[in-house]
């Protein structure tokens, strides 16, 4: 089964995606496989038919689309669990499957099969991960793909920002990565991006003036003079201060972002990074305990102020969890004027973890709370990065318990600050 649709997945458009899955997974007893992909705001699964501008058409009366909060598929979803559906007795089950791209959570497949053991729980879930990995493939030239999983238009400073970034979300034994930015459709000013290098993890979050085209122009300018600076092998805050020069010399002092750039030492939990003029991160520590971490901010990128750069330092634990947000998560008004908050926004962060949630569900549900709160309509960006040290040897155990949203296993000592070090 893997073989052969490996084999035809090089030379397949996405549109024949369906119908060749369903023929190479009849030789292990699956008589049905359906392919449901999140949307953009991760509020419905909608079905991947191959037929129509939106891949989505004519459904053969099968459900078009299911709302993730409140159905099995979406249960499958949130928490990554293979789940059945109907009497146990029955000839054959519905099997919901999570359909991973790494941490990556694209969507479910809806297999049917009288299979009901070991082996076919086996053939489902390598079965979800080369769709996956097709999908992943095709996303980049399919416009049929974005079609899909879109509810509604969107701006060109979103679809700026959302060809910019890199993946929602990110695991690999060392660290788990999350991230998510609304208004989904109208972003504009807010922009994220992480990568890795041999043993270090960078991390940014950039916030730009403006919530329109330009402000995407300079959050992109931003993170495109972020990474070129990087990869020449310059330090955080050269890093910094070259993307100021670079916004300078494209819009002379008249548009600037703040951000926080940094750095994670694998190897030993040592996090390294310079605050531009932006709200500090946050340290969550076993899901009962949060820090803003203390750095002297210097000037935002752009207004050339010429304030020293200060390059601060925390020591991480196993489990830490560090929050990087830019201003309209915390500054979303309700009707009656009053602010999501700090607290609401740390409150909230504390209890989903208390609750054993994966990273990225909390991610979704962090945002639509925050949506909720101001009534549908944010006025501002909102933008939120989150970072997991597993630790310097996580155990397949324990990046086990991340993915799925448990805690560690080990007791967490005390927390203690390092001192900032100016440059």
């Amino acid at each position: 089964m893997l073989a052969g649709l490996l084999a035809a997945s090089h030379l397949m458009p996405l549109e024949l995606l369906p119908s060749t899955v369903t023929e190479h997974t009849r030789t292990v007893g699956f008589t049905q496989v359906l392919i449901y992909l999140g949307d953009l705001q991760r509020d419905v699964l909608r079905l991947l038919t191959g037929r129509g501008l939106d891949a989505g058409q004519d459904t053969a009366g099968e459900e078009a689309e299911l709302k993730i909060e409140g159905s099995l598929a979406g249960r499958a979803y949130q928490y990554g669990q293979i789940l059945p559906e109907g009497p146990e007795d029955a000839v054959e089950r519905h099997w919901w499957v999570p359909l991973l791209d790494g941490t990556e959570r694209l969507g479910v497949l809806r297999i049917t099969t009288a299979d009901d053991d070991v082996r076919a729980r086996e053939d489902m879930t390598l079965l979800a991960a080369l769709i996956a990995l097709i999908l992943h493939s095709k996303e980049p030239n399919s416009d049929a793909l974005a079609r899909l999983t879109r509810a509604r238009p969107m701006n060109i400073a979103a679809e700026m920002q959302w060809n910019l970034t890199p993946p929602r979300s990110y695991a690999d034994g060392r660290v788990v990565i999350s991230a998510s930015m609304e208004p989904a459709y109208t972003i504009s000013g807010d922009a994220y991006d992480y990568a890795t290098a041999d043993h270090v993890v960078h991390l940014a979050v950039f916030d730009a003036m403006g919530h329109d085209t330009a402000a995407g122009l300079t959050a992109n300018l931003a993170v495109a003079a972020c990474r070129n600076s990087r990869r020449q092998g310059l330090g955080l805050a050269e890093v910094s201060e070259r993307t100021e020069e670079v916004l300078i010399e494209q819009y002379g002092h008249k548009r600037y972002a703040t951000g926080i750039l940094a750095d994670l030492d694998t190897r030993t939990g040592l996090l390294t990074w310079v605050n531009r003029g932006h709200h500090p991160p946050v340290l969550m520590r076993a899901g009962r305990w949060h820090s803003h971490l203390d750095c002297r901010p210097t000037h935002p990128m752009g207004t050339g102020l010429g304030l020293p750069t200060t390059l601060c330092r925390e020591q991480l634990q196993p489990g830490d969890r560090i929050v990087l947000y830019t201003d309209g998560i915390i500054e979303a008004r309700d009707a009656g004027g009053q602010e999501f908050g700090v607290e609401r926004f740390t409150d909230f962060l504390d209890r989903q973890q208390a609750e054993g949630l994966p990273v990225p569900e909390t991610l979704r549900r962090l945002m639509h709370a925050v949506l909720e709160h101001h009534d549908g309509q944010l006025q501002d960006d909102a933008t939120v990065l989150f970072c997991e040290w597993l630790g310097p040897r996580a155990a397949p155990s324990r990046l086990a318990a991340a993915l799925a949203g448990l805690p560690p296993e080990e007791p967490v000592a005390p927390h203690h600050h390092a001192r900032s070090t100016p440059r």
